[in-house]
């Protein structure tokens, strides 16, 4: 069937909704290490220490289980937090035999906008889709199948409850390990305007608002790595489905140079269900 896209995306993007990972940072508590004492205000604060960051390059993976299968859908590139604007590379996943059925997706990530080219589905090759997040019932955290970092992030606004469970080593790299769990109708509350609309969706479209999440932090207070567990319902099936988004964040300050296509880029046409 065929859908009428303009502003707008149903249910239909990417890999029909397959699914979303994040990043963090702590801001104004010194190390994450003395964070440990006041680890909700440290994980409320973020978001924040994204922005003193300015820029990193960014991996996605999302998996989820569905027919009895697993499917992981990965993703990499950069991300401008002082401008909330990202570009990733998204890859599908094979067929049962190994072969990948799509092309590589690649992804604008804008405030309260997500565009995609190589959309298939009779896009035009040089067109991009745009779909504007707050009209997903996830509000993009899982529908592209890559989470936004910024707006990972911003979930940890909605940080209802954290311990600090220890120091570890990612890449090297010596970080401070969290777990807790966010609401996304709090963290909508507190998320900056690009991201507020959106927040606010996934919170009345998920299968439930609180968020369990796992986010590692280094010594500046930077995310290196979060991961959020998020579960939706399947319109099909109305079955809940859990889907893990995990986000590493590395190389901080790299150039992140990221352009939104022009208006006459956009397509305004009908995509076919997949």
């Amino acid at each position: 069937m065929a859908e009428r896209q303009h502003g707008r995306a149903g249910g239909t993007v990417v890999a029909a909704g397959l699914m979303a990972c994040v990043c963090l940072g702590s801001a104004g508590c010194g190390s994450p290490g003395s964070a440990a004492e006041d680890p909700v205000h440290t994980l409320h604060e973020a978001a924040d220490a994204l922005v003193d960051a300015k820029s990193s390059k960014a991996r996605t993976s999302m998996e989820m289980a569905t027919g009895g299968t697993r499917v992981t859908i990965r993703g990499e590139g950069v991300y401008d937090y002082t401008r909330q604007l990202g570009r990733l590379r998204v890859l599908l996943p094979q067929d049962p035999a190994g072969r990948t059925e799509h092309r590589p997706i690649t992804e604008l990530l804008a405030p309260g906008a997500l565009f995609m080219k190589n959309r298939g589905a009779g896009v035009p090759a040089d067109k991009w889709v745009r779909v504007e997040t707050a009209t997903l019932s996830d509000g993009n955290l899982v529908t592209g199948g890559a989470t936004d970092p910024f707006a990972a992030a911003e979930v940890l606004r909605g940080t209802r409850s954290a311990t600090f469970v220890g120091t570890t080593d990612i890449a090297g790299t010596e970080v401070w390990h969290y777990r807790g769990t966010a609401d996304l109708s709090a963290a909508a509350r507190g998320a900056s305007r690009g991201a507020r609309d959106s927040l606010a969706a996934a919170a009345k479209g998920f299968a439930t608002s609180v968020v369990p999440f796992d986010v590692f932090l280094d010594e500046e207070g930077r995310i290196r790595k979060i991961r959020h567990r998020f579960s939706f319902v399947n319109g099909r099936h109305r079955a809940t489905v859990a889907v893990a988004s995990t986000t590493l964040l590395y190389d901080f300050g790299v150039p992140a140079d990221v352009r939104l296509p022009a208006e006459e880029d956009i397509y305004a046409g009908r995509i076919a269900e997949e």
